[in-house]
C-alpha cells in the first residue's frame, strides 16, 4: 500500500463525480470506470458524495448505492473519504457510522446549515461534531466552505481539534484560505493532522505555502495536480510553481466556467464515461464553455483524454 494510504493522509484526493446516464439514472458501470480512471491518473485517495458529486440531487437510497458500489470497487487501492453532511446530528452520526462500516477511511462533514437562514450557534456546532465523533473511530474532516454560510472561527476549529478525538482534518475553502490555514496550524499544533486545500485547487500554491498537506480538487485531472503537489511536498517549490503556472488556466476554467461539470465533460470527451449528464434542475454548461475547457485541456495532455480502454 502506498505511503499516502496511511495516516496522516497527504496528497491529492479529488472529488468523484456521480455518473448518470442520459436519462438521469445512476450509471454504476460508468461510476466504476470513473473510479478506475481516477486511480490510474494518480489520485492518492478519493472523496465521494461531496457537493461536486451532486450529492444534493440523490435520494438516500441512491447515496447508499453509490457509496457501496465505489467502496467495493476500490477494494482498498486508495483511501476513500465519504461525505456524510446532514443538518441532523443523529442522522449525520448514523451516516458516518454506515460509511465507516462500509470501509471509508474518513468522513467529510459541513457544519449544520439549511437554506439561507437556518444556522446554529458555536456550542451547537461543537456538540454536533462531538456527536458524530462519538459514533465512529475514523477521522472527521470539517469542510469550511462558503456554501454553508456558517462562520467557523479559527478558535472554534482549533478547540474542536483539541477536544473532539476524531476531528483532525480541515478543508479550508473560504476567502483568504491561506491565512486561515496558517492561523489554524499555529493555534491547533499537532492536532491539525490534515490542513487541506479545496475549491478545485484555485488557491493551491498559496495554501501549500501556508502549510497545506492535502488537496481536494475536481476529478478530471489528478495527474496534473500531482505535478504540483508532489514536488512541493518533496521540497522542490520552483518545480511546483512551474507546474502550477502550466495547469492554472485549466484549474481556473473549471473553477469559474464549468464547475462540477468539468470532470464529467473531460471524462466523456476521453471515453471514460458514456454521458456527462447532470441531474435536473442543473443545466448543462454553454457549448462555448465546454469547448474552451477541452481546448485548454488538450494543450496539457491529461490522462483523462487518452485513458479510454
Amino acid at each position: 500500500m502506498p505511503p499516502t494510504a496511511q495516516r496522516p493522509y497527504r496528497g491529492v484526493f479529488p472529488v468523484v463525480p456521480t455518473i448518470f446516464d442520459d436519462r438521469g439514472e445512476l450509471d454504476l458501470a460508468g461510476q466504476r470506470r470513473c473510479i478506475d480512471f481516477m486511480i490510474d491518473a494518480g489520485s492518492n485517495g478519493l472523496c465521494i458524495l461531496a457537493n461536486f458529486s451532486e450529492q444534493f440531487v440523490l435520494t438516500d437510497a441512491e447515496r447508499e448505492q453509490v457509496m457501496h458500489a465505489v467502496l467495493e470497487h476500490v477494494t482498498g487501492r486508495v483511501p476513500v473519504i465519504v461525505t456524510t453532511t446532514h443538518f441532523g446530528s443523529r442522522i449525520c452520526a448514523e451516516r458516518s457510522r454506515q460509511a465507516q462500516d462500509a470501509g471509508a477511511a474518513m468522513v467529510m462533514i459541513m457544519p449544520p446549515y439549511h437554506g439561507a437562514t437556518f444556522r446554529v450557534p458555536e456550542k451547537a456546532i461543537f456538540d454536533f461534531y462531538r456527536t458524530v465523533s462519538d459514533a465512529i473511530d475514523i477521522p472527521i474532516m470539517i469542510q469550511d466552505a462558503p456554501v454553508a454560510g456558517t462562520p467557523l472561527s479559527v478558535d472554534l476549529l482549533a478547540r474542536m481539534a483539541r477536544e473532539i478525538p476524531n476531528v483532525s482534518y480541515f478543508k479550508i475553502e473560504v476567502p483568504m484560505a491561506a491565512a486561515k490555514l496558517r492561523d489554524l496550524i499555529a493555534a491547533g499544533g499537532d492536532r491539525i493532522e490534515g490542513p487541506w486545500d479545496g475549491e478545485e485547487a484555485i488557491t493551491l500554491m498559496a495554501d501549500l505555502d501556508a502549510g497545506a498537506t492535502g488537496a481536494m480538487t475536481g476529478g478530471g485531472y489528478p495527474d496534473g495536480v500531482r505535478q504540483i503537489v508532489d514536488p512541493y511536498l518533496a521540497g522542490r517549490r520552483e518545480e511546483a510553481m512551474a507546474a502550477y503556472a502550466r495547469w492554472l488556466p485549466l484549474i481556473n476554467w473549471e473553477n469559474r466556467q464549468c464547475g462540477l461539470q468539468a470532470a464529467k465533460i473531460l471524462m466523456q470527451e476521453g471515453g471514460v464515461i458514456g454521458s456527462e449528464a447532470v441531474r435536473h434542475p442543473l443545466q448543462k454548461v454553454h457549448p462555448a464553455a465546454r469547448a474552451g475547457l477541452i481546448e485548454i485541456a488538450r494543450r496539457l495532455d491529461p490522462v483523462v483524454l487518452r485513458w479510454d480502454r
